[in-house]
């Protein structure tokens, strides 16, 4: 297991190291578009990498406190999620009054799952390694704005490039095979 967790940070710092050396060779095209292109895409990079992280606890987490479903209650739910074919008759004059309910009932079951869905995902989403790489992001653009060095092609291409780079580097560092 360490084995395998060395060699998958080893391979994550190797694409990293390469990836480094290409935008240290565009100092040779100018200083301002090095720069422009290593902020972005060292926030960009960084950004990715503490997302894919964060919602990777978060999965195993939940993972790991999953209690399973019974199979028969799943089949039933799939088969017919909406009662349909239920065999207690409905009534012509409550048919209007009762589908109104319904609706009404379904709606407040939908918001509570919106409400207990953005909790649960909260800690991945309010995470400190997201959190540090976002702060880094706004204040490398408002660092350039400032000084008068930002470039809008260098960096939006230095953002590209850091979620491409990070793409690969955190699908073979979180991902398990199995």
């Amino acid at each position: 297991m360490m084995t395998t967790m060395m060699t998958r940070l080893r391979n994550t710092i190797r694409i990293f190291a390469v990836a480094q050396l290409l935008v240290a060779a565009l100092w040779l095209v100018s200083f301002e578009f090095f720069i422009n292109f290593e902020v972005a895409f060292l926030s960009a990079f960084l950004i990715m990498l503490g997302s894919m992280y964060s919602y990777s606890k978060l999965v195993q987490q939940r993972v790991a406190g999953y209690e399973g479903v019974n199979e028969d209650d799943l089949i039933e739910k799939i088969d017919d999620p909406y009662d349909l074919y239920d065999d207690t008759p409905v009534g012509e004059a409550d048919e209007e009054a009762d589908l109104k309910s319904v609706v009404k009932e379904e709606k407040k079951r939908l918001k509570g799952k919106g409400v207990k869905n953005l909790q649960k995902s909260a800690p991945a989403v309010v995470s400190i390694y997201r959190m540090i790489p976002y702060a880094l992001l706004v204040f490398g653009f408002v660092g350039l704005q400032n000084n008068q060095m930002l470039s809008l092609f260098p960096y939006l291409t230095g953002l590209g490039f850091g979620i491409a780079v990070s793409f690969f580097s955190a699908k073979g560092l979180f991902t398990q095979k199995q």
